[in-house]
Parts: structure tokens; sequence; C-alpha cells
């Protein structure tokens, strides 16, 4: 794996491309700055002996659109960086090789928003060039785009043939990754949640030929027990992929593999906090009820399940954990996940939700790894390519 640790950035401009699309408030403050935090040791690294450009997309933008300028997280950047960065308005053009001439060792420069350019998504070769004119080394830090075969992610990195590398985010993440999908230890317990059945299709497919135990959890076990013949009231269904949950089924019964689903689930009249809430049977909700976590019993059982494996990937939410009331699946196996990895298992956290649920209950240091790309992270977990990866490496 070419890294950056033994790599002599002395009097080089490096362009660093790192994933800061993070959440901001109705006044432009970063709400998480996760993203930016697991980037910080790899540009704290090149300014050590080079200088570092930054670039980045945010969000999706038509064009150029204030409220999508990378300007609104500069004082994040600095105050986690621990200096006072650089930002320039535009990330190619005359304007921006100015600024980049006039980088010394040490210091940081932000580019503007990739995406104000449409040519960034399209993977265009010309943008690409243009971008590659202003670093000597091209260093591959954005694993949470890593799945995207854009002009910055990718294309980029054929214009660095001898001097292009990962960062210390995107090494720790494929070893972690790579951890979970090579592991020959047993038991191996997969736990997926979040809302539907479509999005997880290929991911559970890829996981059956690998665990020994799925525990599915959240909005998506419904259409599972309902391609069972179970009662699931008003609960979020997926009638369209039925006949796959079935299939799904049979194919893990004959590679002995165990799908657990949840037996009881916190059904509630209505899709709200203040929802009157009654316990039933998984497979018996009444009418005009819909699960929206999982019961005491379910949380016993996948605990116990949980408790006593090796490797552990968390993906999903097992209720709706925004709302207090339906949270408490969500934490306690959150919880479960936490005594597994005391126990000595490899525990691995990602996809969106399950990453803010871990950090909402202050987990994130208590298991073996949380990665920082939803897609990213599934698309390696399935066996396919990554770009970003595959640009690095070839």
């Amino acid at each position: 794996m070419k890294t950056i640790e033994n790599y002599d950035f002395t009097g080089k401009k490096a362009l660093v491309r790192v994933d800061f699309n993070v959440p901001l408030d109705s006044d432009f403050n970063v709400t998480d700055n996760t993203r930016i935090k697991a980037v910080v040791p790899t540009i704290k690294k090149i300014a050590e002996s080079g200088a570092v450009i930054i670039m980045s997309h945010f969000g999706r933008p038509k064009g150029r659109e204030d409220k999508f300028s990378l300007k609104h997280i500069v004082s994040e950047v600095s105050k986690l960086i621990g200096k006072d960065i650089k930002f320039i308005d535009d990330c190619i053009g005359d304007k921006v090789k100015q600024e980049v001439a006039k980088l010394q060792n040490g210091d940081i420069l932000l580019l503007e928003n990739l995406r104000f350019y449409e040519e960034e998504k399209k993977g265009d070769k010309g943008f690409a060039s243009k971008l590659a004119e202003l670093g000597d080394v091209y260093v591959n830090d954005a694993f949470g785009a890593a799945h995207r075969a854009h002009a910055s992610t990718s294309v980029v990195a054929d214009f660095f043939p001898e001097n292009k590398m990962f960062g210390y985010l995107m090494e720790a993440e494929l070893k972690n990754l790579g951890k979970v999908v090579e592991s020959k230890e047993k038991p191996f317990t997969a736990i997926i949640g979040g809302a539907k059945v479509s999005s997880k299709i290929t991911i559970i497919k890829e996981l059956l030929s690998k665990v020994d135990n799925l525990i599915i959890g959240g909005g998506m076990m419904f259409t599972f027990i309902k391609a069972q013949g179970g009662k699931v009231g008003s609960s979020l269904v997926e009638d369209d992929f039925l006949e796959t949950a079935k299939e799904l089924l049979k194919t893990a019964e004959k590679s002995n593999v165990k799908i657990i689903l949840p037996v009881d689930s916190l059904n509630a009249d209505k899709f709200a906090a203040d929802a009157n809430t009654k316990l039933s049977k998984s497979n018996e909700i009444e009418d005009g009820m819909m699960g929206l976590d999982i019961g005491a019993e379910t949380i016993k059982i996948f605990s116990e399940i949980i408790e006593k494996s090796k490797i552990i990937l968390w993906n999903g939410p097992m209720g709706v954990f925004e709302m207090d009331k339906f949270a408490e699946g969500t934490i306690k196996i959150a919880e479960s996940l936490v005594r597994a990895t005391s126990k000595g298992a490899f525990t691995l956290v990602g996809g969106g939700d399950s990453v803010a649920a871990i950090k909402k209950y202050h987990f994130e240091d208590k298991v073996s790894y949380v990665s920082t790309g939803g897609g990213a992270m599934l698309e390696f977990m399935e066996g396919k390519e990554l770009p970003g990866v595959k640009s690095i490496t070839k």
C-alpha cells in the first residue's frame, strides 16, 4: 500500500483529496466534525515539511451556490489543525495557480467546492488535468468518496504515476475493512438495520457467503416478517421485495447461515415522538400500528449472539433512534458491541445512521473501528473495486 508515511514532502506541494462533506446548521456552523478530524493527522504530517492543497466536494450544488461554499468550514478546519489555513474561492484557473505558487512549506490552502464544476462528477479528464497542475504529489484521503469515479477521486491520480498515495485515513479504512472481509475468525456476526431491504440486498447476499449470523433490525425487518406470513400492521414494508426476502432466507438456510429476525417490537399509532406505544410480537402487529423499534426479548436474543461473536459488523440502526422513545433497541445493541469489544472481539461500525448512533451515545472509542464511509464501506464489503482505491494501486 503506497502511503504518506515514508514519503519526503520537503519542498513539495501535495494535492490532497479529503471528504469535508460535513453537516452545517442554519448559521453555517459544523455540527459533526468527524470527517474533518479524521484527516487532520494526514494534513499535519504533510505540512511538517511540505505545503498542502486541500480539495473536497460539499453537498449537491447546482452551479455556484454560496450555501455550499467551503469557506463556511475554514474556521473549523483551522481549529482542528491548530493553525490558520488559507482559502481561495475557486479550485482551478490562473488565480488559483498564483495562490498556490506563493505557498511555503507548512502552508495549508483549502480550495473551493469541486462540485461547483459539473466536470467533477463527470470524471472529466480536462478538469482533472487542471487540478493536477496545482501539485507535485497526489494524496487520496477521502474514503467517503472512494466509490465515486470522479475527477478528483480517481482520474487525477493518472497525472501522478510515480507520486500518488493514500493518506492515513484511507490506509486505516482499508486495513480495518479488510480485516473484517478476510477474517477467518468465528463466529462472524453482521447486524444490518435501516429502513429498506432494497438498499441492502447486495450487501446481504455478499455477507451470506461470509457470516455465521445475520441479525436484521430496523424497518427492513418487516419486509422479511411479512414475507413469512406475519402481520405487520402499518409498518414500513417493501411489497416489491417480498419474494427477494424469501429467496434470501432460503439462501441463508442452504449456506448454513442463521438469519435472526426480531421476535417482538415496540409499535406506535403514528410516526411521532408523542405517539401512543404498545409492545407486541413482531409478527402480530395490530392494524393501524407500526413497529418503530425492537422489543426487550429481541434485544436479549441479539445481545447474546453479539457477545459470543469474534467479528462483528454493524450497519444500520434497530429503530427510529432519533426519537428517544424508540432508541432503546439501538442503544442496547451498541452496548452489546462495546461489551463484545472488551472481550476481544473485532467490532466495525459503518454507515451514516450507525455512526451517528455510536457517536450520540459516546461509544465511538469503545468499539474497534468506526468507518467514515457509508456507500464506500458497503461497496468494499460487497467485493466491488473502489475507483478511488484502484487509481492509487494500479
